[in-house]
Formats: C-alpha cells, structure tokens, sequence
C-alpha cells in the first residue's frame, strides 16, 4: 500500500414513516442494520481517516449502492479510490500507479450491498440506548481482514440508524479508523461520480 495507508482495503435527515421505524427497532440488530442498508440507495458524507501512523487525511465520501463509492481525498493528496460497481481502485497520482481487486475480497463489501447476508458473517459487539457497533469478518476469507461498523441510534434515521464509521484491520494487523460527518442520505447522485483518469493513459475510466 502507498504511504497514506489503507483506506478500509484490506463507510442528510431522513424521515421515514412509523410503520418502518417500529419493525426496525422491535426486529433483531443484525436486521435493523439490514434495514438501514436497504433504505439508504445513496449517501454523501464528509470523511476523516487515521491511519497506523496517526495521520489523519480529511475528504468527501459519495455512495451509491449497490457497489459503487468514491472517496476524494483532500487538496494535496493525490490518491483516489473509486468503486465502480465490481470493483475497487485505488489510484495514486503521485507515482501513477493503479492498483483494482474485486469489491468482494473487501471489508467495504458489507456497506456497499445491501443484500449481502450479514448472519454468517458479522455479529454485534455493542447495543444500547446510544450505539450499535457490528464486526463482520468473512470466516471463508480471513486474509481479506475485519470491519468494525458503527452506527448511531437516530429515530429520524433510515431505520433508525445513523451510520457513524468504521475501522478496519488488514492482514498485517494495520488499523485504519474512518469518521463520518455531514451524512446525507437519499440525495442525487449520478454516475459520473464515479468515474476517474487513469494516469497511466490520461484518460477518463469508468
């Protein structure tokens, strides 16, 4: 990885109507957070992430599920990473490198498809008044390594949750922790978004 770490490789009021809010909160937490994943179509959010190092880059995070994401980083840090739908690229302009692996094989792959079955894969570590944190490690794949996603309880929420955060840890045992701020939930976002330039050619992808 590039000297900036890794960006969770190894995730705006909206209210909804009562009926969704009472089965959302009389259903199971593993189920409320389904929930959420299938009410929210796309997200905007403002980003912060602390590495091993303690750095922390500052950027803005767009979400359209399934699959597709882009997190830009601030002004003077020339990396990008895009999800088109299939895939996850990382791209770093100062060496123009490209690096792609399938969404599958990340962490990430928990948020961006809201019809991933969380019951063999995540379990709750954190439930009450306030918070619900979920840790999903896929036992198939150990190596692609484990999310910690957390959630705040907002009634006026999509099903109730607010999505927080999350911190990853890689193979290597490498911890990257993600805030979010300013979420916006169900905004327009075309797909557009999503497309990047390859520096290895100049030209736009995606």
């Amino acid at each position: 990885m590039t000297r900036f770490g890794t960006l969770a490789l190894a995730a705006l009021p909206l209210a909804l109507a009562a009926p969704a809010l009472v089965a959302a909160q009389s259903s199971s937490p593993l189920s409320q957070v389904q929930a959420h994943l299938k009410a929210v179509d796309t997200m905007t959010a403002n980003f912060s992430q602390t590495g091993r190092s303690g750095q922390t880059l500052n950027g803005t995070l767009t979400m359209k599920r399934p699959g597709k994401v882009r997190f830009q980083y601030q002004k003077g840090v020339p990396m990008l990473i895009v999800g088109d739908g299939k895939a996850l690229t990382m791209i770093d302009y100062e060496v123009d490198q490209v690096s792609r692996w399938p969404i599958g094989d990340s962490p990430l792959s928990v948020l961006l498809n809201p019809n991933k079955d969380l019951t063999g894969v995540a379990k709750v570590t954190r439930n009450d008044g306030q918070v619900l944190l979920v840790q999903a490690r896929d036992p198939k794949k150990p190596e692609f390594g484990t999310i910690t996603i957390a959630f705040a309880k907002v009634p006026s929420a999509p099903a109730g949750l607010m999505l927080e955060g999350w911190t990853t840890i890689d193979a290597q045992n490498d911890r990257t922790t993600i805030k979010l701020s300013n979420q916006r939930f169900n905004v327009r976002v075309a797909d557009s978004a999503f497309r990047w330039t390859d520096p290895r050619r100049r030209g736009p992808r995606g």
